[in-house]
């Protein structure tokens, strides 16, 4: 997301007004825990403050793994595999790669848990229903270039009339097109089996980050259910000001209102679970003894590269912007340490190295992405991406 955002600000400065396209009123956050779209049982929660109703989302994934496996309340458990995918907008490919070389080492492990943000919400299905869909997410993150994503406005409408300065119609047509009915019935059925698959966004009229819970809205059979995933799918990645916000449509006695969604890199780079669940604790009460190991995909640097910056408006708030964007994901890789080693979990972290040193040209360049997604499939195959702590925590 750092450098999109950083290539694009230049842009978004240069307009001069705002947008002013018509939308319902917003939800207030105190009617937000009493509703959902279409009343989808466990389809979303405020981490900050519903760490309660995640609790039971976790106490019934449990029942259903057990179901599934036609264990008793007393059966050990196998061990329970964590991923979070990060954002990172072309960054994905890195990612992407990965999770392809793992599946061509013959290891890779069928993940308990998925959660996703920006990009990684965008790879997070293809990753969540396994090896099957490999080449669907090599085609993604290797054959797409800027075209596929956006396209942009006439800058003159979008600062009368719009509310981003490009359209991402194209991105929502590649979404719509992988996620198909096929796909929604491979998600409800692993949901059944007790597997979780995570998505965050920002409310932006709350100013408060929402997860999905993709696999409760798959099992709902609601008519609109699959434009729902997409549209959390869009808001995820709904960079602000540069895509367009997600409007998703709730109601709340008898009177409908509009929900503002963007980017969910907007509060979090990465999430695996929010703090405030204390996985060891459920742990315990449920009577669940086994392995769980943590899995960190950082679609990214740990820091900014290095440039030497203009002393010019633009050029100093872009950087600036870059490195806040890049900070921010660093810290989201050491809270979330902080809270697999309270709890236990084994923590993995892989990101873009130093080795990896192909100058970046712009926005979804697929020469680029090739590269990218073939460094990460590399180390995915050999297995040598992964580090136990971040840096500074690490022996």
């Amino acid at each position: 997301m750092n450098k999109l955002l950083s290539a694009a600000l230049l842009a978004l400065t240069a307009i001069a007004g705002a947008g002013c396209a018509e939308r319902l009123p917003s939800l207030p956050l105190a009617l937000a825990p009493e509703t959902a779209p279409y009343d989808i049982a466990y389809s979303r929660f405020y981490p900050d403050s519903e760490s309660d109703q995640l609790e039971k989302l976790g106490r019934l994934s449990i029942e259903r793994e057990r179901k599934a496996r036609s264990a008793e309340a007393n059966d050990k458990l196998p061990t329970a595999h964590f991923l979070a995918i990060s954002g990172g907008g072309d960054n994905g490919a890195f990612g992407a790669g990965l999770m392809c070389g793992w599946t061509a080492r013959g290891d890779r492990p069928e993940f308990r848990l998925i959660t996703g943000v920006s990009t990684g919400a965008l790879s997070a299905p293809f990753v969540f229903l396994g090896p099957e869909y490999d080449h669907a997410l090599e085609q993604v993150y290797t054959q797409t270039s800027a075209a596929d994503i956006f396209f942009p406005r006439n800058k003159v409408i979008a600062a009368v009339a719009a509310d981003a300065v490009t359209d991402s119609a194209p991105l929502r047509s590649m979404v719509t097109r992988f996620i198909d009915q096929r796909m929604m019935q491979r998600i409800a059925e692993e949901y059944g089996k007790g597997r979780l698959l995570l998505i965050m966004t920002t409310n932006l009229d709350q100013g408060r980050p929402v997860i999905w819970n993709l696999g409760a809205i798959a099992e709902s059979r609601h008519p609109r259910a699959r434009e729902l995933i997409i549209d959390i799918l869009m808001a995820s990645s709904a960079i602000p000001g540069i895509f367009p916000p997600v409007m998703i449509t709730v109601s709340h006695g008898g009177k409908d209102f509009h929900e503002m969604h963007v980017d969910g890199g907007t509060t979090a780079q990465t999430f695996l679970y929010p703090p405030n669940f204390r996985l060891k604790k459920l742990g315990r009460q449920k009577g669940v003894e086994r392995e769980r190991i943590a899995y960190i995909i950082r679609n990214g640097r740990l820091f900014r590269d290095e440039a030497e910056v203009p002393r010019q408006t633009l050029s100093v708030a872009a950087q600036a912007a870059s490195t806040m964007i890049a900070a921010n994901g660093a810290n989201d890789a050491f809270r979330i340490y902080l809270t697999t080693r309270r709890d236990g979990v084994a923590y993995n972290l892989a990101y873009i190295g130093d080795d990896f040193g192909e100058p970046y040209v712009g926005p979804f360049d697929q020469a680029y992405m090739v590269k990218l997604f073939s460094f990460g499939r590399e180390q995915g195959t050999r297995g040598s991406a992964w580090h136990k702590a971040p840096p500074g925590f690490e022996n």
